[in-house]
């Protein structure tokens, strides 16, 4: 019976070694439904919300304003340009007299937007994961063990 346990146990170390270079897909996956289940949830909630004061729902939709700004305005240049292509370069020009600075003042302003938007989902998404990644790293070994090495660990108080 002893050696049946010492070979599933290393089975065991080469899969946890092996977990340190390879993600365990099925532990991925589970993660990833959760993931997607919280997110469903998470927009189910903004809709399950109560009413807010007036001012919380103008605050609201201007909010969800940038995006859609920005990507119908782009849109709407093409189109602009196609219908009215006289009027669309005076106002290029009109651009090209923009002074450089104010064009980096815009980029930045648009980039830590995004950038902190970006920035946002990616620590929220990193601390859902990191109650799983020290979890794993938590493991103690199992109770019935015969490893003499564990022993001595666990009498010196290695387990806490």
């Amino acid at each position: 019976m002893g050696v049946i346990r010492d070979i599933f146990g290393l089975g065991k170390a080469v899969k946890d070694v092996a977990e340190v270079f390879v993600v365990n897909k099925t532990e991925n996956a589970e993660f990833e439904h959760l993931e997607h289940s919280a997110a469903l949830e998470q927009f189910g909630e903004e809709f399950r919300r109560g009413r807010g004061t007036w001012f919380n729902n103008v605050i609201d939709g201007l909010n969800r304003l940038p995006r859609p700004i920005l990507a119908l305005g782009a849109v709407g240049l093409f189109v602009f340009a196609m219908y009215n292509p006289d009027g669309f370069s005076r106002r290029m020009a009109g651009l090209n007299t923009v002074p450089r600075e104010l064009w980096w003042l815009l980029g930045a302003i648009v980039s830590f937007y995004f950038g902190a938007r970006e920035l946002h989902y990616v620590r929220t998404a990193s601390q859902r994961k990191r109650p799983r990644i020290l979890r794993n790293k938590r493991k103690a070994p199992p109770d019935d063990t015969d490893n003499p090495a564990i022993t001595d660990w666990r009498n010196d108080g290695g387990e806490r």
